[in-house]
């Protein structure tokens, strides 16, 4: 066991930092979609999904061979042996330093700890990272609808939801635009994708007492709405959904440790109660459960800023 355990760590500290970061991608995509042992990938699909060449891609897959997690099949491919939860992860893929950094970063703007605007020159030092790595950690802010290039030099941080106001208009418009968006003559369920949700949402449900991180619930949570909206058929829909996923994202970075005992917990069973309606062809049903889920989550949110305002006034009376 005690070789095991050095065998993988030696194997992680040969990979390379793409190929580290990929293979936590692949394994975050086990949990997120529900990956049960015996489940089949291929180089192809992976490099197409994650969009890098296969090079790379073979590179992550040999580490999770090293590390037990999968195996060659006989033939092409690989075969998931056993999915790593929780702590092991960390364990057996550690971060790269662009994750660290991307973390850091995402943590400090949450927390209103970084201006608005910024730029790489002052957070090389702040983060003791060279500067190739600063700058491909804001360009993936930047994929990801975070950040926006400057003109003349600088990033600049896009408008999240900063403000109770705008948090409650965020919830106001997706109540709107969701549950049209599941009425629309064109709405049909992918029946597959819905049932690797489940088991997403089945596995946080069972590993809540462990403790669920912030990255893969808002990784869930992101792609179940999406889900919905991309099902209408509109891509509008989409677009509006995405939209609101990036604005709210900072925002639930900050708040997620806030949350009350339970809520992730109670959102992952008004999720399966959504898609129950929708694969019973229920769909009438299923908006009116995403609409009263929404208000819920609205109301969760105002509950704890009043509280959160009641606490600042008693500090400075």
């Amino acid at each position: 066991m005690e070789h095991d355990v050095t065998a993988a760590a030696e194997a992680a500290g040969r990979a390379s930092p793409l190929q580290l970061e990929l293979a936590r991608q692949i394994v975050e995509r086990m949990r997120d979609e529900g990956w049960v042992p015996g489940t089949r990938m291929s180089e192809q699909a992976l490099a197409r999904t994650l969009g890098v060449s296969r090079s790379p891609i073979r590179g992550a897959l040999d580490l999770l061979v090293a590390q037990g997690v999968l195996e060659a099949a006989s033939g092409r491919g690989f075969v998931l042996l056993r999915r790593p939860e929780g702590d092991e992860i960390a364990r057996l893929i550690p971060r790269s330093e662009g994750e660290e950094v991307y973390a850091a970063i995402m943590t400090d703007r949450a927390n209103g700890r970084l201006p608005q605007e910024v730029s790489e020159a002052e957070l090389i030092p702040r983060y003791g990272a060279p500067r190739g790595v600063v700058r491909k950690v804001l360009m993936r802010f930047a994929a990801e609808g975070l950040v926006q290039r400057q003109r003349g030099h600088g990033w600049r941080f896009v408008d999240s939801l900063e403000t109770d106001e705008a948090v409650n208009e965020s919830y106001q418009f997706r109540m709107v635009v969701e549950c049209a968006a599941l009425r629309q003559p064109g709405f049909r369920v992918d029946r597959d994708r819905v049932q690797q949700l489940r088991r997403a949402h089945q596995d946080i449900l069972a590993r809540a007492a462990g403790g669920i991180g912030t990255d893969e619930w808002f990784r869930v949570n992101t792609a179940f709405h999406e889900m919905l909206a991309a099902s209408s058929g509109n891509r509008f829909f989409l677009q509006a959904v995405r939209q609101q996923n990036a604005l709210r994202r900072m925002q639930e970075y900050a708040d997620f440790v806030q949350l009350p005992d339970g809520r992730v917990e109670q959102s992952c069973r008004e999720h399966l109660a959504i898609l129950d309606a929708l694969e019973a062809g229920e769909v009438e049903w299923a908006a009116a459960l995403l609409h009263r889920h929404l208000a819920l989550a609205a109301g969760t949110y105002a509950g704890d800023a009043a509280m959160e305002g009641k606490q600042r006034a008693e500090l400075s009376a």
